[in-house]
């Protein structure tokens, strides 16, 4: 070994060690925002096939109820047993628009759907907004390691302050994303 090459700076292990830990803290948040990002639209579809629903629970509803309307009118006079069998249809179909509106049981009533689908709605933002933070942290962990690595070419030590910084910075993104990611809104 020649003298050069065996000759090591101490502020460079020290910095190498720094773009490590930057390196995976940069994994981690790359990880954590592209499952962010897939759970963020998995919840927009699941909210747009819920709110789909509930039109179509809706039209079927006022088809229902205006087919109980006018058949109610239809028939003012009528009596005996064709007014039994127009009464018994009516009433059927009533249900059925009840039903429609609300269905507890298999949550597929509009009422249900609605809360179904501002849940994945509020889902989908809280995805979206870890989401946005993971993309910061990873950000400023990346100019981090650049200028570490700028600081080991250079030798200038305020480049791994600002990048030891940086790395704090790429830390708390993400960790905010991870933990709250609804507590700072940035766009």
């Amino acid at each position: 070994m020649s003298g050069a090459a065996s000759h090591i700076d101490p502020s460079n292990k020290k910095v190498a060690l720094l773009i490590a830990v930057l390196a995976l803290v940069l994994a981690f948040s790359e990880t954590l925002g592209k499952s962010a990002q897939t759970a963020a639209l998995s919840q927009n579809i699941e909210a747009s096939n819920l709110w789909a629903f509930f039109q179509a629970k809706t039209i079927r509803m006022t088809q229902v109820r205006t087919a109980a309307e006018s058949a109610e009118l239809a028939l003012p006079g009528a009596s005996g047993e064709a007014r039994a069998i127009y009464d018994k249809q009516i009433d059927a179909w009533k249900k059925t628009a009840a039903r429609y509106d609300s269905e507890p049981e298999t949550q597929e009533g509009r009422k249900e759907l609605v809360a179904r689908a501002k849940a994945a709605e509020e889902k989908r933002d809280r995805a979206l907004a870890a989401y946005h933070l993971y993309e910061l942290g990873s950000a400023a962990v990346q100019i981090a390691i650049v200028l570490a690595s700028a600081q080991i070419i250079t030798g200038v030590g305020a480049l791994g302050w600002i990048a030891g910084a940086l790395g704090i910075v790429g830390v708390a993104f993400s960790l905010l994303g991870f933990l709250a990611p609804t507590a700072v809104h940035l766009f």
